[in-house]
C-alpha cells in the first residue's frame, strides 16, 4: 500500500502504531471539488464542519484553500483561529449554550448561528446587535444512524418550524444584525432528495421573512453529504445535488450567496488509520488478528456499528485465506475495528489499514484503559511529515492532582 507517495509500512516502521495518515493532494481535491460543484452556479462560501477533524495542519490547508469554518465549540473557534482563520471567516453553531461561552465567541467577533430562542435572549443582552443567523428544525432528516439525524421533528437542534417567523421578528425588535438561515438534516447522508426537501422548507422561510422585510444575505444548508465506506458504494453525485439546490434558490429567492458545510465529505477518505498486528487467535467459532488500535483510537464502528474498509497494508494483492474479526486491546467485548473480514493469511508483525478514518476519526479518541492518543502522519509527494506527537503517560496525567494529605 502507497499513500501519497509513500509506503504504509514504512511510515509505521518510521512514526510507530497506531497512526492516523492523511494524503495532502486527496484533502485538496475533495475541498475544490465541492467548492467548484456549487461555485459554478452561484456564490458559494464552503465551511468546514471543523469537529470531523481539528488537526492543525488539516486546517492549515484548508486555509490555504480558501475554506470557512463550521465550529461547535469555543474551543473549536480558537483552535481555528491559532491555524490561521480570521474570525469573519467562522461561524459558531452551538447547541445549549453557556453564557460564557457565548460571550467569548461572541467577544472574537465571530458571527453566531443561534440555536434557541433562549440563547437569543441571552445573547442579546450578552453581546446586543451581534451579527447572527438562526438555525431551524426542518423537520427533514438524513444520516447513517439514528444517533447522526438532526433534522427531524422534535430534534434537540434548531428553532421549531412554528416558531421560526415569530423568532426572526423577536430578534430584528431586539437589534440584532440578522445575516441568514441555516438548516442541518443529519450526518452521512447518501441520498440527495433530503438535502432538496429541507432547501424547499428554507426557501419558504426566506420568502415568509421577505414578505416581513427581513432580507437575508445567505442560505446556510449544512453539511452531512456522504461518502461511500463500503467497495462497491456509489458516490453522491454533488455536481448534480449542486446544481438543483442552487437552481431552486436562484428561482425562488432573492438570496445571492450559499453556504454549506461539509466535514466529513473533505477529510474522510483523505486518511487512513495504520495499526500492528501483536496477535493471531483461533477461538473455535471466531478468528481474531488483534492491533495495538482499539475504540479508543477509532470508535465509531464499536459506537455507530459503521463499516470500514480494512486490508493488511503490506500483503496487497495477495489471494484471503479466512474471515477475522480485527479488535484491539481494549478491555471490552466491544472493542473491533471489523467483523467477519476476508484477509490473506495474516501474522504477527503486519500492518492493518483502516480505511476513511480521516472524520470523527482522531477527533473522538479517547484515553480509554489509560492509552495516550496516537501520532498523525501528513503525507505529500513522496515525503511523510508528523502533524502531530504521540501523547505520553505524563501528558495524560497532567491536569489531575493528588491532594496533599493522601500523599502522606
Amino acid at each position: 500500500m502507497v499513500i501519497g507517495g509513500v509506503h504504509a509500512a514504512d511510515i509505521a516502521d518510521e512514526f510507530g502504531t497506531p497512526v492516523y495518515v492523511t494524503d495532502e493532494q486527496r484533502l485538496r481535491d475533495n475541498y475544490r471539488r465541492i467548492y467548484e460543484a456549487f461555485s459554478k452556479y452561484m456564490d458559494t462560501r464552503v465551511h468546514y464542519a471543523c469537529k470531523a477533524n481539528t488537526n492543525l495542519a488539516i486546517l492549515r490547508i484548508l486555509e490555504q484553500e480558501g475554506a470557512g469554518i463550521d465550529a461547535v465549540s469555543i474551543g473549536e473557534v480558537l483552535t481555528c483561529i491559532k491555524a490561521g482563520y480570521s474570525p469573519k471567516r467562522i461561524m459558531y453553531t452551538g447547541v445549549n449554550v453557556s453564557d460564557s461561552e457565548l460571550k467569548a465567541v461572541a467577544d472574537l467577533g465571530v458571527m453566531i448561528n443561534i440555536d434557541s430562542e433562549s440563547e437569543m435572549e441571552r445573547l442579546a443582552r450578552i453581546a446586543p446587535g451581534h451579527q447572527v443567523s438562526f438555525r431551524i428544525t426542518p423537520g427533514v432528516g438524513s444520516g447513517h444512524g439514528a444517533k447522526v439525524i438532526t433534522g427531524n421533528k422534535g430534534a434537540k437542534f434548531g428553532i421549531p418550524l412554528d416558531k421560526v417567523i415569530p423568532v426572526y421578528s423577536r430578534a430584528e425588535d431586539l437589534g440584532f444584525d440578522i445575516r441568514g438561515i441555516h438548516a442541518h438534516i443529519g450526518s452521512g447522508g447518501q441520498s440527495p432528495e433530503p438535502f432538496a426537501d429541507m432547501t424547499e422548507v428554507l426557501i419558504d422561510n426566506v420568502n415568509r421573512l421577505s414578505d416581513l422585510g427581513i432580507k437575508l444575505d445567505f442560505i446556510d444548508i449544512g453539511g452531512g453529504i456522504g461518502v461511500p465506506y463500503r467497495p462497491q458504494e456509489e458516490e453522491m453525485d454533488v455536481g448534480e445535488m449542486a446544481m438543483n439546490i442552487t437552481d431552486m434558490i436562484t428561482e425562488y429567492t432573492d438570496v445571492k450567496t450559499l453556504v454549506l458545510e461539509p466535514g466529513r465529505y473533505i477529510v474522510c477518505d483523505s486518511t487512513v488509520l495504520l495499526t500492528r498486528v501483536n496477535d493471531i487467535k483461533d477461538a473455535g467459532v471466531k478468528k481474531y488478528v488483534g492491533c495495538d488500535a482499539g475504540f479508543n483510537t477509532l470508535i465509531r464502528p464499536a459506537m455507530y456499528d459503521s463499516y470500514h474498509y480494512a486490508a493488511i497494508a503490506n500483503k496487497f494483492g495477495k489471494a484471503c485465506t479466512d474471515k477475522f474479526d480485527i479488535v484491539g486491546p481494549i478491555c471490552e467485548s466491544g472493542d473491533y475495528l471489523a467483523r467477519d473480514r476476508p484477509l490473506p493469511d495474516p501474522k504477527e508483525g503486519d500492518i492493518v489499514a483502516i480505511y476513511n478514518a480521516g472524520a470523527y476519526g482522531f477527533s473522538m479518541s479517547s484515553n480509554y484503559n489509560s492509552r495516550p492518543l496516537c501520532r498523525e502522519v501528513l503525507v505529500n509527494e513522496g515525503r511523510a511529515e508528523l502533524i502531530r506527537e504521540a501523547e505520553t503517560p505524563e501528558e495524560m496525567w497532567r491536569h489531575q492532582i493528588v491532594p496533599e494529605r493522601l500523599s502522606r
